[in-house]
């Protein structure tokens, strides 16, 4: 039978201003550390910092709040990054050997990132060999001129080519080849050997025009460009890896590939230096790897500081991670827990000044950032207000709470501040830029729990994640945890003087400290913490150190049900007797399920003082204030054994597997003989009706959209017995006439229990015991799991939180009109009035949109108009990805936005809604994604940096440039070019590319030339230019190429 309905004569215009004052999707900002980082960058003037990563994305960070990102086009790993001090510009080399030049600009009243232009180097077009390699032009290293307005490019065929900027065009100097450095090499020292490529580029620091040239095979060059003359050599013979200045330019620092480094003494008397000064191996005598980064920094208070990378004993210490600082006799070891990608100091850049007097060590690591006071005694760590590693131990869940008052917020940050006393109190050193972001209205807490165990508590309030206090929960249980002791409390004589930096650690020594669910009370204080192993854990805020036994209590599930049998992980031990905690939240009462399965779904209510915690067994409810269970509920069907194997077990059932595999097939084929035949008469008659109703129906009605066919799921499904979700609420539930409280859960079979409770009032909570009757037991028809469950009072609204109402803090619920719950499931939402639990609405998303909901919120939207009109919504996360809007009560469609990749599956497990229309999601292991769904609240990077720009009229004309703002948005900027200067340079390139030899297929990268023939390096290196980089040329000089829009991360 056809459906038909009114067809609306369109929307409603006031509806839809309304609804674009309320609702308004925008990626914001990225919270927490960038992912698989490979260069850093620093400009001293504007003091920003620059990280790049391996998909090709670009961070500039400043002040807090002072955030910018981009992404090249391509994606590739950015190798290199150069700020053009003071200008706002910043130089990146990409692993595809192209070359970007990046602009800080202001529009709209703040700053944003935009990419200008980019250059490849090309080889020298005369050469017509197709049997050299392609790797001679590649770049290896980068020196920017302190004059900004030109870059030397080493190369690995040993080559030093010359490029304007801000233009990245080539400099009208002939470039400097090997052939030319080896004419003033002695005989002796040739052998017939290449020099190797360029490894470092340094500038002299007291005469600009003079550049000192490591090759690869240990040769060191002062090279006058002004002359074009070699002033000094230096004829080392160990592989170089770094050199770096001494600030007056009389002697320099070279490390290298053993392990050790040499400094040399810079004498116009003796051009031909054989020896250098010293010659140290810090960590000998026996082999060590590479130092491969070294500076020097004079101090005027004493010694200069030697600071490098690497140089660690190969066989003791080779899995090292570390950066050494040496100062006169004092010597210091950091250890870093992951990969060093890159370290500078912060020191005075001034030339007049006689000293570099370095104050703070920022080194980059594969997984964290670390700053290290260098005026402080002890070298302490600087904590950072942003690019806090987020997974220091893998995120396993995330909680917020919005508006946190203040007195809670000053004992959480107050917790904090004493956990760290290694830690100085020095101001952030990276501080350019100003942020025009304004004050946050409210504080917003992120709490993180960890695989360690640990939670985090982070201020999510504004742009920058700032970390304010770390919660553990390992000391509470047996396990080995303290391993890493050893290396914070070695002895004085200990060789190397390691010293542990930094907080990532990745390794749990126990997978069932795990958290995984979390619950808070903003207004008590009082914080539920749930992990892997069945541990419920009740705790309190305490500003003082507390030395205390903790209560516990077991609770079984099962209610000794027969026939099942735990196969999974055993309990955490508690530790015996008193226990010392530090400042902040203590552990007063351990709950422990048995069976001690993963905790799945916890609520608080401490006005009542009570907590409900579910796992794949059931559900309990406990009288903290008390300290005895009121309620355990098994909600296992009878063959749903896989739910006793948990989820650490590695035990497989292929009984249970073949059933399953089998029960399937038969599904499939009964599903089979029910389809219909084509040319069945039945069929012919339902489409002869069909063409009838299309040709008989009025024209003002439509056919109601059709509706994906919903299987109901088996009642022994695996897993079916699992809590989804838990909830308090003070609600009608036995009669229309009298309310109290109530709890509900709901499972992953599409089962609602609804208890009654009774709760003595505050004077007789000691006297009389918390009793729960049940009240309702609802079924949901397709047996879909339940992801969410809430009450709803007289007039739609949610009800307030515990002690919201008694402390004045929110309106009171209307108890006059009838009550109703919104259960969400997996396929649809629907509304049931209370206290008869008859269906009032529903919609059904996954037979409509064919997605089934993965997570869902009830938001309240302010709108962006007036702060006196608000509407609540339920707010959801699809399987696919996409965010759905929906009016509460009435269930209406709202709006539908695509938030998510559908294949990112972790991201949308990770998605946390916030209560004002905010939300989190992780993008990486290591960064969340911020979203907004609301017109009103929004939090992004606004701010703006003074740049001082030399005037350059050729600096932005005939340049492609499409920009990034903050929020990584790519919008358009118009170009303009000369199109007879590029076919000038097109017929160049065509004459160059003419050549049959260069059009060979071959590849010529396999090809290795014998160095003692007729053809040798110096005359084929750097001659090379592909079809590919020509054209990328000319595109960059010719070509109006627009960019596409492109995701940071995917």
């Amino acid at each position: 039978m056809m459906k038909f309905r009114f067809r609306r004569q369109g929307n409603d215009p006031q509806r839809e201003k309304i609804k674009q004052d309320l609702f308004a999707f925008n990626k914001t900002v990225e919270h927490g550390f960038p992912n698989q980082p490979s260069a850093l960058a620093y400009d001293p003037k504007l003091r920003l910092m620059a990280i790049g990563t391996k998909s090709g994305a670009v961070k500039i960070y400043g002040a807090p709040g002072v955030e910018f990102t981009g992404l090249h086009k391509e994606t590739a790993t950015v190798t290199q990054m150069h700020f053009l001090p003071g200008q706002g510009r910043l130089l990146s080399l990409l692993d595809d050997n192209t070359l970007h030049l990046w602009e800080i600009n202001l529009r709209e009243g703040s700053s944003h990132l935009e990419e200008i232009r980019s250059f490849i180097l090309p080889g020298r077009a005369s050469f017509e060999s197709a049997n050299a390699p392609t790797s001679v032009a590649r770049v290896t290293v980068i020196l920017l001129w302190t004059s900004c307005d030109m870059a030397c490019l080493g190369t690995e065929g040993g080559g030093v080519h010359f490029v304007e900027l801000p233009s990245l065009t080539l400099a009208d100097s002939k470039p400097l080849f090997q052939d030319e450095i080896m004419q003033s090499v002695p005989e002796e020292y040739k052998c017939g050997k290449t020099l190797g490529p360029v490894e470092s580029l340094q500038e002299h620091p007291q005469c600009p025009s003079k550049v000192l040239i490591g090759y690869s095979r240990g040769l060191v060059v002062l090279w006058d460009q002004s002359t074009r003359q070699v002033d000094n050599l230096f004829l080392g013979n160990l592989q170089l890896e770094s050199l770096g200045w001494e600030r007056s330019g009389k002697t320099f620092v070279s490390s290298h590939s053993d392990g050790g480094y040499m400094v040399w003494a810079v004498n116009s008397n003796n051009p031909r230096a054989q020896q250098p000064v010293t010659s140290t191996i810090p960590y000998g005598p026996f082999p060590c790897k590479a130092i491969n980064k070294i500076q020097w920094r004079t101090s005027e208070s004493g010694s200069p500081l030697v600071l490098f990378s690497g140089g660690m004993p190969r066989a003791s210490y080779g899995d090292r991670h570390c950066v050494t600082v040496l100062q006169d006799k004092t010597q210091v070891t950091l250890d870093f827990t992951s990969r060093v990608i890159d370290f500078f100091t912060i020191h005075c850049t001034e030339s007049e000044k006689e000293y570099d007097d370095p104050s703070a060590l920022v080194v980059l690591l594969e997984e964290e950032l670390v700053v290290i006071d260098l005026q402080t005694t002890g070298w302490p760590t600087i904590p950072s207000p942003y690019l806090a590693p987020l997974h220091s131990s893998a995120i396993t869940c995330s909680y917020h709470i919005s508006n946190v008052p203040a007195k809670l917020w000053e004992r959480i940050v107050g917790a904090g501040q004493q956990q760290n006393p290694l830690q100085t109190h020095v101001k952030w050193p990276v501080n350019g830029g100003k942020s025009l972001s304004p004050e946050p209205r409210q504080k917003g807490l992120l709490l993180t729990g960890h695989e360690d165990g640990t939670v985090r508590f982070w201020d999510a309030s504004g742009v920058s994640l700032k970390p304010l206090y770390k919660l553990s929960t390992a000391n509470i249980f047996q396990t080995d945890c303290d391993h890493n002791d050893s290396l914070t409390q070695q002895g004085e004589d200990e060789w190397p003087p390691f010293r542990k930096v930094g907080c990532f650690d990745p390794y749990s020594d126990d997978p069932r400290l795990g958290i995984q669910k979390i619950a808070l009370c903003k207004y008590s204080g009082k914080l539920v913490v749930a992990g892997t192993a069945g541990q419920v854990l009740v705790m309190d805020p305490n500003d003082e150190k507390s030395d205390h036994m903790i209560n516990m209590a077991t609770l079984d599930l099962l209610q000794d049900r027969e026939g099942f049998t735990w196969k999974g992980h055993d309990r955490l031990t508690p530790n015996n007797g008193p226990i010392s905690f530090q400042p902040g939240f203590q552990p007063s009462i351990l709950v422990q399920c048995m069976p001690p399965a993963a905790v799945t779904a916890v609520t608080l209510h401490p006005e009542w003082n009570l907590v409900a915690f579910g796992t794949s067994h059931g559900f309990g409810l406990f009288d903290y204030h008390r300290r005895n269970p009121v309620l355990a509920r098994c909600t296992l069907h009878p063959n749903d054994s896989l739910a006793m194997e948990g989820p650490l077990s590695r035990v497989k059932s292929l009984k249970k597997s073949l059933r399953q595999s089998f029960r399937r097939i038969r599904k499939s084929r009964v599903s089979g003989k029910k389809r219909p035949v084509v040319n069945s008469p039945a069929s012919k008659v339902q489409e002869a009706n069909a063409q009838l109703a299309e040709q008989a129906g009025p024209h003002d009605v439509e056919v109601a959209p059709v509706q994906r066919r919903i299987e109901p799921r088996s009642a022994d499904d695996s897993l079916s017995g699992v809590v989804r979700c838990l909830c308090f609420a003070d609600t009608y539930l036995r009669d229309g006439t009298h309310h109290g409280p109530t709890m509900w859960a709901g499972t992953n079979s599409g089962s609602v229990f609804a208890y009654a409770l009774e709760v003595p009032s505050l004077e007789k909570f000691s006297e009389q015991c918390v009793e729960a009757v049940l009240g309702k037991e609802i079924q949901l028809m397709h047996r879909a799991p339940v992801v969410s469950i809430a009450v709803l009072d007289g007039r739609g609204n949610p009800l307030p939180e515990p002690y919201e109402v008694s402390r004045d803090l929110a309106k009171a619920p209307d108890m006059q009109g009838s009550h109703s719950v919104l259960i969400a499931s997996e396929e649809q939402f629907k509304v049931f009035t209370l206290p008869k639990v008859s269906a009032k609405t529903k919609f059904k998303l996954t037979a409509h949109e064919g997605c089934r909901v993965r997570k869902v919120a009830l938001v309240h939207f302010t709108s962006v108009s007036s702060e006196d009109y608000s509407e609540n919504c339920l707010v959801c996360l699809t399987n696919l990805g996409d965010i759905h809007v929906f009016s509460v009560p009435g269930l209406r469609p709202q709006m539908r936005y695509d938030c998510i990749r559908k294949e990112d599956i972790s991201g949308i497990a990770s998605c946390v809604f916030t209560k004002a229309g905010e939300g989190f999601y992780l993008i990486s292991p290591s960064e969340f994604e911020r979203f907004s769904l609301s017109a009103r609240v929004i939090t992004e990077p606004l701010c703006t940096v003074e740049i001082n720009r030399p005037h350059d009229s050729t600096a932005v004309s005939n340049s492609t440039s499409g920009s990034l703002q903050a929020n990584g948005t790519r919008k358009m900027q118009s170009e303009s070019s000369s199109l007879e200067e590029a076919e000038g340079v097109f017929e160049e390139i065509q004459t160059a590319l003419s050549s049959p030899a260069l059009d060979s297929p071959n590849s010529s990268a396999d090809i290795t030339l014998d160095t003692t023939a007729d053809i040798t390096v110096e005359d084929v290196k750097d001659f090379l230019v592909s079809a590919e980089e020509a054209e990328k040329n000319l595109k960059n000089m010719s070509e109006d190429e627009p960019r596409s829009p492109g995701i940071l991360i995917n």
